[in-house]
């Protein structure tokens, strides 16, 4: 019969590739009940974009940190040099962070793409971090928690590591009278490694980062923007596996909140314009899971809340100021 002769077409076929039999009904009502059985292959993860876009951020990182002046001392490979140990660090946080939610979603059985980097060699960071693609409403409530809180938890770690370090190689410097270009802000978390390494910093003095220390600056920030807790955001998974359907509420209040505060303050917030917008583009509305009647537990419960509260301390809302 047909059915059998096409199943021929298919005996080298790995088994590894084969996960069910998809049967047809070819003519119904027959005496012979004609049908027709088809593999079905899984689809293949796309991989060769994914990898064009890691190596375009590479470059893009350290096209940013290579300095505008080129050192006295060491020429051209000191420059290099400064670019890498700003480029290393921050593609290894970004890369633990993905990596994070990837390695969760395996573990659920919940389809993922690899990691999108997004590549900006012309803003001052070089790149506007990463995103993954995962398989809507697919896994449970536990899934859902588990992996959206991976990737900030697994990306927080070479951050403070790379804060650390960094600070030790950076140093006080003299600021000039009527200072001119661009400043970074500093949240509460990156103040308080910066007076552990200093101390109470004199007047008239800045610190002059070390490019790894700047780049587990960048890590604070963009950890900071993926927990906040709207939408599709990291932010958004767990405060959805949370509160369930209340968490629309909290989500909505705090994006109109946002949309008024950088109205209202546009001299200061007005750089946020472009991250509203995705904002609401993406919508407070999360998806529901597979399962919203599974529960957390205690522990994860109280690891979601202490997670979302890292936005206090890791968060600036000024994190570039132009001097002028």
């Amino acid at each position: 019969m047909r059915g059998m002769d096409s199943s021929k077409n298919d005996e080298n076929i790995p088994d590894s590739e084969i996960i069910q039999a998809e049967v047809v009904d070819m003519a119904p009502g027959t005496p012979w009940d004609w049908r027709e059985v088809r593999v079905v292959r899984p689809p293949h993860r796309r991989w060769r974009m994914p990898v064009l876009l890691f190596v375009a951020t590479c470059l893009s990182t350290l096209y940013v940190g290579i300095p505008n002046v080129i050192p006295a001392e060491g020429g051209g490979w000191a420059a290099l040099l400064h670019g890498l140990r700003y480029a290393v660090p921050v593609m290894t946080i970004l890369l633990c962070h993905e990596m994070g939610h990837f390695l969760q979603a395996h573990r659920y059985g919940v389809r993922a793409s690899l990691p999108y980097f997004i590549p900006m060699p012309f803003s001052p960071l070089g790149t506007f971090g990463a995103v993954i693609a995962m398989e809507p409403r697919v896994g449970g409530r536990r899934a859902l928690f588990d992996i959206g809180i991976s990737g900030p938890l697994a990306g927080l770690v070479p951050t403070l590591i790379f804060c650390i370090v960094g600070l030790q190689s950076s140093e006080l410097k003299l600021t000039p009278p009527h200072p001119h270009g661009m400043a970074f802000g500093s949240p509460i978390l990156f103040d308080v490694l910066c007076q552990w390494r200093f101390g109470a910093i004199p007047a008239n003095y800045d610190i002059l980062l070390d490019p790894m220390a700047f780049a587990g600056w960048v890590g604070l920030l963009v950890t900071s923007l993926n927990l906040i807790p709207i939408g599709q955001l990291d932010g958004g998974h767990v405060l959805y596996a949370l509160l369930l359907g209340k968490a629309h509420r909290v989500a909505s209040l705090l994006l109109m909140t946002a949309v008024f505060l950088v109205i209202w303050n546009w001299d200061t917030l007005g750089g946020w314009l472009l991250m509203l917008f995705l904002l609401l583009l993406m919508g407070p509305i999360h998806p529901p899971t597979a399962d919203d009647s599974e529960p957390l537990g205690l522990g994860r419960v109280v690891l979601g809340w202490l997670t979302l509260a890292f936005i206090i301390v890791g968060f600036t809302p000024t994190p570039l100021k132009f001097l002028q």
